[in-house]
């Protein structure tokens, strides 16, 4: 086993995405599951985490982050405001801080802790199958080597890209954040479709799955501009032609833009909110 990131590593909060990323890094292999310590309130849920990954646990933030030398921020929003209260003033000048915290921008973090070496990241739900976008940004306090390690961390979930400015991930929650609903929305319409004209509920949802798993591949593999894609599968006077009018004449290239952008202006929204209620 080659670990790639030295000490502890400490997970404030071990729900879903927690346990996404601790389950990748261990089955990666990127840390050994003893450099790994989970806190969670649950102890049904310290002992699920022990016994799955194999990493220790403690019921306590504080004892949680003792000797950690990363500090990942998984709570949910709404028990951030408490648990930045918590460790305020208690972590190491060194001490890098990883935050999935959705919505919770770095000065509310950094005013929070007391802190400056802070993180901010935004994955998606898919990153629970290793098949996450996350994007992420770092304060000037961030070193490289931090920010190499944060790389990593985030990586392991899927894909990861770093941005130099925080607006940026308001952005990526209207995309990429966001954007798994209304994926699922669009398959839902497909196989609505399916069964319209006549396919069992089964069978539709089988067809429509596998053709998006395979758009995708298509484009992954090829490079090409998803147009050139669309024009090759897009026959003069043929059945995708005249489903694509359909679509255009409804607005539907404009009504995924105007889904990305009411969800990019109320991440924003949301963020303002979020400082408001913590008395920045």
């Amino acid at each position: 086993m080659t670990v790639q990131i030295e000490g502890t590593i400490a997970f404030v909060g071990s729900g879903a995405m927690a346990e996404a990323i601790i389950r990748s890094l261990v089955h990666q292999e990127v840390v050994d599951p003893q450099q790994i310590v989970a806190s969670d309130p649950r102890q049904s849920r310290r002992d699920y985490m022990t016994e799955s990954y194999g990493v220790r646990t403690s019921n306590s933030n504080l004892e949680a982050i003792k000797e950690a030398g990363i500090v990942v921020l998984c709570v949910k929003p709404q028990v951030l405001a408490k648990v930045l209260n918590e460790l305020s003033g208690l972590l190491a000048p060194d001490v890098l801080v990883i935050s999935i915290v959705a919505g919770a921008r770095i000065s509310l973090l950094r005013n929070g802790l007391s802190h400056t070496r802070i993180v901010r990241s935004m994955p998606n739900t898919p990153a629970q199958v290793g098949k996450g976008m996350t994007v992420w940004t770092a304060t000037p306090a961030v070193t490289d080597q931090n920010k190499r390690d944060a790389q990593t961390i985030l990586g392991v979930m899927g894909d990861a890209i770093y941005v130099e400015e925080e607006h940026y991930l308001d952005m990526a929650t209207g995309l990429s954040g966001s954007g798994p609903g209304f994926v699922f929305l669009f398959i839902e319409a497909l196989i609505d479709a399916g069964v319209q004209i006549g396919f069992s509920r089964s069978v539709a949802e089988r067809m429509v799955l596998q053709t998006i798993e395979g758009s995708v591949a298509i484009m992954r593999q090829t490079g090409s501009h998803p147009a050139d894609l669309r024009n090759r599968v897009t026959s003069p006077g043929g059945t995708t032609a005249a489903g694509i009018h359909e679509m255009e004449k409804r607005g539907f290239r404009a009504a995924v833009s105007e889904a990305i952008i009411a969800a990019y202006l109320r991440s924003k929204e949301l963020g303002d909110m979020s400082e408001r209620d913590m008395g920045r």
